[in-house]
């Protein structure tokens, strides 16, 4: 996929509905003003999700132990958690991390940038919308999905963690849908690290207080994340992550498994 791939000036407006729009649209009920001349069925629109799948699969195989940055695409340069994101991305690299974001403006732009000032590689995952946010000058691999729910698998599969900073119902999403496979056991030890204790402690209040009081998540739910301000704690997190993930792997190549996780 080429990396320039349905790139726009930050902000600009996409032409018509994108992919996503379509898939969730009742059969039948149009999408947008001007009806398309030939309809794409469902079940032909599987082929797409499934080459989709294939691209990331095939593109993000190689890389190495990777760690993905979200947060808002709002945030400013001048933003504290903007230099926080980027002495995180900086430090991860250094400690031969691959920092993989969604590409866009905002904390994913200051992650992208420490990750390149660490000298490690910065992966960028875009994503079709109706506004599209361009991707940042500091990726170094770039794809540019159609579909949310493949660019999600991508997040987790090449990642052995989360850093989150602050973000909005984009960031929140991909928080607790980790939080959610951590909570179910699809997945293992794997770090959610929340940075910018001031942002996210009326969150983790209510999920304690509220949430956690009403029988709604048990209380050691919540030590399924980490809250810091620190990235060199946050950094700390993943590489114990990764570290237990590399004994596991050793531990089935010993065994005969196959099981090898890189």
């Amino acid at each position: 996929m080429d990396d320039v791939e349905g790139a726009r000036a930050p902000g600009t407006r996409a032409t018509g509905a994108t992919e996503d729009e379509r898939l969730f649209s009742l059969p039948g009920a149009p999408v947008e003003q001007q009806v398309e001349s030939a309809q794409t069925p469902d079940t032909w629109r599987v082929l797409r999700i499934l080459g989709e799948f294939v691209e990331g699969f095939d593109t993000l195989a190689r890389l190495p132990p990777g760690v993905t940055v979200f947060g808002s695409a709002r945030t400013d340069p001048g933003d504290p958690s903007y230099a926080a994101a980027t002495e995180t991305a900086r430090l991860l690299a250094k400690s031969g991390f691959a920092v993989i974001t969604g590409g866009g403006p905002g904390i994913m732009e200051a992650a992208n940038k420490g990750a390149r000032e660490g000298g490690g590689l910065s992966v960028g995952l875009n994503i079709e919308l109706p506004f599209e946010q361009g991707t940042n000058a500091y990726v170094d691999m770039s794809m540019h999905f159609r579909y949310f729910f493949v660019r999600k698998t991508m997040f987790v599969k090449y990642s052995v963690g989360f850093i989150v900073f602050p973000g909005g119902f984009g960031t929140l999403d991909e928080l607790f849908e980790a939080l959610t496979l951590i909570q179910t056991e699809k997945i293992k030890h794997f770090p959610v690290v929340l940075v910018g204790t001031a942002y996210w402690k009326g969150l983790v209040s209510w999920l304690r207080e509220t949430a956690a009081a009403q029988g709604k998540i048990n209380l050691d739910d919540l030590e399924i994340f980490t809250l810091t301000d620190d990235p060199a704690e946050a950094v700390a997190c993943v590489a114990r992550a990764r570290e237990t993930l590399r004994a596991i792997a050793v531990k089935n190549q010993q065994a005969g498994t196959g099981h090898g996780l890189w």
